[in-house]
């Protein structure tokens, strides 16, 4: 399973984009999908010093591919008004990350980004996922969104 309740926090301290990255990297390792926390967050920070992942909308995707990856995932968290060098210049209070092992970023990291991307362009996607009150129900809208 790409997500689950455990790459899920839903009221995220963190007030800077590299802690944010920081926090959802150790869940990713706590559940044994990276095997190297600083190596898969350097290449997660790689990739944003060199395009944003914010996508607008209070949205931001950042990623990495790095071998520091065990396994494919997708995290999720809600956090409190983040400056993420936004395209429309708006703060982020949703993140996913998505992680994917080196030798397999061509299809699979491209495949969840686009699932998530179209989601997150409906209004109501995004006001479910700011509205959920617990972290199964979070879980379920993230799992219909990348079926």
């Amino acid at each position: 399973m790409l997500i689950n309740k455990n790459l899920i926090e839903m009221n995220l301290t963190s007030k800077t984009r590299d802690e944010v990255i920081q926090a959802l990297a150790k869940l990713a390792y706590q559940e044994g999908r990276v095997s190297d926390i600083e190596k898969y967050v350097q290449a997660v920070l790689k990739r944003e010093n060199e395009y944003s992942t914010s996508v607008g909308f209070g949205v931001a995707i950042p990623h990495g591919k790095t071998n520091a990856v065990k396994e494919p995932f997708l995290g999720f968290a809600r956090v409190k008004e983040v400056d993420w060098a936004a395209p429309d210049k708006n703060p982020i209070d949703l993140v996913f990350i998505i992680g994917v092992p080196e030798e397999q970023s061509g299809n699979e990291h491209l495949k969840i980004l686009a699932k998530i991307s179209r989601k997150l362009m409906k209004e109501d996607f995004r006001s479910s996922l700011r509205n959920a009150d617990t972290k199964e129900s979070i879980l379920n809208i993230i799992q219909d969104a990348v079926k």
